[in-house]
């Protein structure tokens, strides 16, 4: 205010011709006065330009050494996939725009009702954007579908914008392939959504379907065409669809399409895609690979088949997701699988939870499914023998019918890409690997939803589900855990113990069988000191603990003489039968000795014997 006044005063009195004695003592007050007031009044801006300036380097450091370099620094990616890998966590952002997203996406976002990103989107929106071609690795229902359309759409709308490209009928600029039906309506609708708000045209291509409307779809301008490899590769040979084009190339569910028998029909995709591109003046194509799991061997195949390719993978690739909780349920083989399957499930649906059941085999999920129907729990299929249409007519049952939701009884094949708002996943056949176990489980939890997971775990699973259990305590990665190496790994003596031991075929026989049910209960030993007693497996055990001390000459008769005990080892001459199968009680027996409770023993370790209605 006193320079503002001083300067006031001073164009005052030039205005109005003041004598040399007033303008001197002006001058002198303006040059006291000036350098006292210039601290008072505000701030100075050197220190806030530095700080500034410092915050800029910092982010430019930062993208230097993000996922998001340069298309031409594969090696610096596979650098930062490393980085991701050992399992430092990376800095997540507070919104969208902070990853470079525009206002038309922006505006899909708002109207999906999605305002902050996950962590696979804070890692893999800024690489696409960057021109780079990456594998995108995180655990089911963590948002990868978003993390690739969001700068896929942005970088069709730019290529529209600063190259003049527009929409032609027969070629589109971005082709995502997906392994079922199911996940390519999926992407599919997602695609839509954004499309409303971004102005750009994709149209569906799969098996199962009449090809007519998909050509006459194909004939239309369009920018994106979501489907199956095989439909994709039926349309360009009838010459509904061209390579010319093609400039983004998403493949969603990798290792499935890598690990199930898709590889020839991708490369045979690919081929004429690399031919273009090692023409000169050729821009090339930019590649995105989306996965939940990979195994060493996918991995292998994709380096070799992209080369230079980037990956990245979040801290909870796989990982057991935090906000489920996983509980096993062990089994001891004198209860009836079906019952115990019947206390876990009618607790949980009686809360109005969405529950899937899973099954190893086609013939087991008949039985469950018949063994539910009879006793009045409604119940949808989806397995490979069911039409295409009706399982996607029994999915959309499963979405959307409240209150009296009907319970989802599948194999595998409703595993992957799913994406289902399931509130409990049980699983009444234990999978032989971690892999399947993941995918599984990323039914539950999706998008930081709370979720359960119940698995009943039967004598020969045992194994292998307490390497999956001590992993997922500890957080650890379950990859490559499978029930042979598990069996290998605990029992690396067996082999050489089984031919020191066969004498005679009759004799190897008999001890193979007991020495088999030795070495189980054995493992089931190790986890009873963490459950409550039980008077069944104890007369088990030490049933199994006798047995192995048979000679030679004294195996069969010895097997005859504990014929009366209901879980004895039966050996016959030609073939042993299981125990369980020797002597069945009654149903009501079986539940009176479990005495309506079950062994659950969750991931942290401990033995909780709650009662299933607990569950």
């Amino acid at each position: 205010m006193a320079m503002a006044g001083a300067a006031a005063a001073g164009r005052f009195l030039f205005l109005s011709r003041p004598s040399p004695l007033r303008l001197r003592l002006l001058r002198a007050a303006l040059s006291t006065t000036a350098p006292t007031l210039t601290p008072t009044s505000a701030p100075p801006p050197p220190p806030r330009h530095e700080l500034l300036l410092e915050r800029l380097r910092l982010r430019h450091l930062k993208d230097a050494s993000s996922p998001g370099s340069p298309p031409g620094k594969a090696r610096g990616g596979k650098r930062t996939s490393q980085h991701l890998q050992e399992g430092k966590r990376v800095e997540a952002a507070e919104s969208f725009e902070e990853l470079g997203l525009g206002e038309e996406v922006m505006a899909a976002l708002g109207e999906m009702g999605i305002s902050k990103p996950t962590e696979i989107q804070c890692v893999g929106v800024p690489a696409v954007l960057d021109g780079t071609s990456v594998v995108l690795g995180s655990h089911t229902g963590s948002g990868k579908t978003l993390a690739y359309l969001l700068p896929l759409v942005q970088l069709l709308r730019r290529d529209e914008a600063m190259l003049g490209i527009s929409m032609k009928p027969r070629r589109p600029r971005a082709v995502v392939l997906c392994p079922t039906r199911e996940l390519t309506e999926q992407v599919y609708r997602v695609a839509k959504s954004i499309s409303h708000h971004a102005r750009f045209r994709s149209t569906m291509v799969s098996g199962g379907t009449r090809l007519r409307p998909q050509e006459d779809s194909l004939n239309m301008p369009v920018d994106m065409v979501v489907g199956t490899p095989g439909r994709i590769l039926d349309h360009i040979k009838d010459g509904n669809m061209v390579y010319g084009d093609i400039k983004y190339l998403v493949l969603d569910e990798a290792d499935t399409m890598f690990d199930q028998g898709f590889g020839p029909d991708i490369r045979k995709f690919l081929a004429p895609l690399k031919n273009r591109a090692a023409k000169p003046g050729d821009q090339g194509f930019q590649t995105v690979l989306v996965t939940a799991t990979m195994t060493k061997a996918v991995q292998k195949l994709i380096d070799e088949e992209f080369e230079g390719i980037v990956h990245l993978r979040t801290s909870s690739f796989q990982k057991r997701v935090a906000t489920a909780r996983h509980d096993f349920i062990k089994l001891t083989g004198s209860e009836n699988k079906l019952e115990a399957l019947l206390q876990v499930l009618e607790p949980s649906l009686a809360k109005g939870n969405k529950v899937m059941v899973f099954c190893n085999t086609l013939n087991s999920s008949r039985a469950v499914d018949h063994f539910l129907t009879e006793n009045q729990i409604s119940t949808v299929n989806y397995h490979g023998e069911v039409p295409a249409e009706e399982r996607v007519e029994n999915l959309n049952k499963f979405r959307n019918e409240e209150g009296d939701c009907p319970t989802l009884v599948c194999t595998d094949l409703a595993a992957r890409g799913l994406d289902l708002d399931v509130d409990h996943v049980i699983m009444f056949d234990f999978p032989s690997n971690s892999i399947d176990y993941l995918h599984r489980t990323g039914r539950t939890a999706r998008m930081g939803a709370k979720g359960k997971v119940t698995s009943l775990v039967a004598k020969k699973d045992v194994a292998l589900a307490t390497q999956i259990e001590e992993a997922i305590k500890k957080n650890e990665s379950l990859e490559a855990l499978t029930a042979n190496n598990v069996r290998r790994a605990t029992n690396p003596q067996s082999a050489s113990a089984k031919g020191r031991t066969s004498r005679s075929a009759k004799t190897s026989s008999a001890l193979k069988v007991v020495n088999q049910k030795g070495r189980r209960g054995v493992v089931l030993s190790s986890k009873s000191s963490r459950a409550p007693k039980d008077t069944t497996s104890t007369r088990r055990r030490s049933s199994l603990k006798i047995q192995p001390k048979a000679t030679k000459s004294a195996a069969p008769r010895k097997a005859k003489a504990v014929k009366p005990a209901k879980n004895s080892v039966k050996v016959s001459k030609s073939k042993a039968k299981p125990e369980g199968r020797k002597a069945k009680a009654p149903k009501g027996d079986v539940l009176n000795k479990l005495g309506t409770k079950l062994s659950v023993v969750g991931f942290r370790g401990r033995s909780s014997g709650k009662s299933a209605q607990s569950s």
